[in-house]
């Protein structure tokens, strides 16, 4: 029945892209194609930052670009089918994953986001969570809001006596492998009996789909916590507690805790994982999100300009423009040496072999 229902919801957006492509103005792209037109679906944790760039990239080339946040599992699963130009996940593939692709996939990072822990207390601000409280709370131990241990953590804060409701992603979900990645390095307890990956056997709580779901659920129930990318967060004015970092201070997510955790060796292939970072300053539940692609672009009944047009696009959110863009979302852009590393990844792609940045260049010219 889940396989059924991304179909469905992947068949919808490859419908309205065809739709807009129809209905929209000539536009001409950096390859001097018109009316390119580009789908790509996954992750809903970039989704804002997403939204933004796509529509200012139309605005700039004229190609329309149409993506359907179904989250990271889906977005992986429309790859492999290629039912899109693009997937978009918060979890990179690993080995046995990519063995298992039809075809040759890279990632390719486009922005540094952060999962916040989101709650609901009316008139609690400030509310701040040690390894140890997430542990019990998101392993059902903890079950309310004015347990002893919760209450010593925050002496200046007055605790109601309600039930802890805990809210989770439901569906295949790069956030949720965000967070239970942190979990699982933070307690020894969560990594033998949960472990970490998109898609968990939950303690307890209830599931809600997406980001928006979660965050909708959680500004809804009072009592309630959950994880959820920072810029729903923001958008719904929903509450967020600092986190106890590997130094053991408590930090909110900023431009500058999230970037700090991507301090550090960043492999060529970009596949890392930024939560609990060594960096004292860091948002310790940061990570990368990332667009994949197959790396030879003439697959099916793609065509040259189709494969320019998605590595002209990648090329683009790269660039100076499209990470300036980051924070007016809450996001935290790229560091110089990872785009370094991004750009040499898309010199990768090609088109029968042949560099499609080279020949997106000589066309240029």
């Amino acid at each position: 029945m889940k396989t059924k229902n991304w179909v469905i919801i992947i068949l919808a957006v490859l419908v309205f892209s065809s739709c807009q492509n129809s209905s929209k103005k000539e536009g001409t792209t950096k390859s001097g194609e018109s009316d390119i037109s580009l789908t790509g679906a996954g992750a809903t944790f970039p989704m804002p930052y997403y939204n933004m760039v796509f529509n200012q990239y139309t605005e700039n080339t004229g190609a329309e670009v149409t993506y359907g946040g179904i989250g990271s599992g889906g977005g992986i699963r429309s790859l492999t089918d290629r039912v899109v130009d693009f997937g978009a996940t918060d979890a990179y593939l690993e080995d046995e994953q990519l063995a298992e692709m039809p075809a040759e996939v890279v990632h390719i990072p486009t922005v540094i986001g952060a999962v916040v822990i989101a709650y609901n207390l009316p008139n609690v601000e400030g509310l701040k969570l040690s390894d140890d409280l997430l542990e019990k709370i998101f392993m059902g131990e903890i079950t309310r809001w004015n347990h002893p241990e919760i209450q010593n953590n925050n002496p200046d804060l007055s605790l109601p006596d309600l039930a802890i409701n805990v809210i989770y992603r439901s569906d295949g979900s790069g956030t949720t492998h965000i967070f239970s990645d942190y979990m699982a390095k933070i307690s020894p307890r969560w990594e033998k009996e949960v472990g970490a990956g998109k898609a968990l056997q939950w303690p307890v709580g209830m599931g809600a789909k997406g980001n928006p779901g979660v965050a909708g659920t959680i500004k809804q129930t009072e009592g309630s916590i959950g994880y959820i990318g920072s810029e729903y967060a923001f958008a719904q004015k929903i509450q967020s507690a600092s986190v106890q970092n590997s130094s053991g201070k408590y930090i909110l997510p900023s431009t500058e805790s999230v970037s700090a955790a991507a301090k550090g060796n960043i492999p060529d292939d970009t596949r890392v994982m930024l939560t609990n970072s060594d960096d004292p300053d860091a948002y310790p539940i940061s990570g990368f999100t990332w667009i994949i692609i197959y790396k030879e672009q003439n697959y099916n009944s793609r065509t040259r300009e189709q494969a320019l047009g998605t590595v002209e696009l990648l090329s683009w959110l790269v660039s100076d423009e499209a990470q300036g863009m980051a924070e007016k979302v809450h996001y935290s852009p790229l560091a110089d040496a990872t785009v370094e590393k991004a750009k040499a990844i898309l010199q990768s792609v090609t088109w029968e072999g042949e560099s499609l940045l080279n020949i997106s260049e000589t066309n240029e010219q």
